[in-house]
């Protein structure tokens, strides 16, 4: 019955638009109940969703996949933590060219990008459809 008070309070606070405090008091509802499986479905739910619906915010995606490690990690279950760390992606160091409005001068600038598991599949069935259409056309 408790944990119906805390979601009330939960759904209170998301309504308000408060989602810092919503998300502190979930985090807290899940350290006090410690119910791992619900939580583990509330980071692949949040996993999922930086996949299809925000693909741009990959930092934020590489945070929530720290963060499931370090939730991870206390419980002892080491073959979860195997399971995140295989989804954790490549830190790229990668430059871009950037121009100033003031003098239309560019310079570059580095930055980090993150190369995640499942992209680097994606290129590869990429190429294997590409060299089959070859072979397909040269027969």
């Amino acid at each position: 019955m408790p944990e119906l008070l805390w979601k009330a309070y939960i759904d209170f606070e998301t309504a308000e638009c408060e989602f810092e405090r919503a998300r502190e008091l979930y985090e807290r509802l899940l350290d006090r109940t410690k119910h791992l499986k619900r939580a583990r479905r509330v980071f692949e739910e949040a996993l999922n969703y930086f996949r299809s619906s925000a693909p741009d915010l990959k930092e934020e995606r590489a945070m929530l996949l720290e963060k499931w490690i370090n939730f991870e990690a206390p419980s002892g279950e080491l073959g979860d933590v195997s399971l995140v760390q295989s989804k954790l992606p490549k830190k790229l160091k990668k430059r871009r060219q950037v121009s100033t409005e003031k003098d239309g001068s560019s310079r570059i600038e580095e930055f980090i990008g993150y190369l995640f598991p499942e992209a680097t599949q994606t290129t590869n069935l990429k190429i294997l459809e590409a060299a089959y259409k070859w072979k397909k056309q040269k027969l």
